[in-house]
């Protein structure tokens, strides 16, 4: 009987984590520390995918070369998370509609910096029912 909990426990468990899903933004140019410049929208592949779900965690990458340096957030409106580097896991957005889309928002690390390139851009978007 105890068996047949666990594994109901787990079904149940299983059945209310929804699923993901993954976007790409183009590379771009980041070229000033006093503006923040925005990526291209990263939303869910399909607009029926996530319909009436929540943000549960997001997992974030980029790639900028080894010597630049920027600073980085993840927003979705204007919610937004800082990213303490170019790869990583957060649940700042968490509760968030999983349909809304996301931008990655840029900055120079400092003022006379040289323009650096940032690409790879990729979120992975964990969802649930509320």
């Amino acid at each position: 009987m105890s068996a047949m909990l666990v594994a109901a426990g787990l079904w149940s468990t299983a059945a209310g984590a929804a699923g993901s899903w993954v976007a790409s933004a183009p590379a771009m140019t980041v070229v000033m520390a006093e503006r923040e410049m925005s990526s291209a929208s990263l939303a869910p592949p399909t607009p029926h995918l996530a319909r009436g779900e929540r943000i549960g965690s997001i997992r974030w990458r980029y790639r900028v070369a080894t010597d630049a340096a920027v600073n980085a957030r993840l927003c979705q409106a204007e919610r937004c998370v800082a990213l303490p580097g170019p790869r990583g896991q957060t649940d700042a957005l968490a509760g968030g509609d999983a349909q809304a889309p996301l931008r990655f928002r840029f900055t120079l690390a400092e003022k006379g910096q040289r323009a650096v390139r940032v690409e790879g851009l990729q979120v992975i978007v964990n969802h649930e029912a509320p």
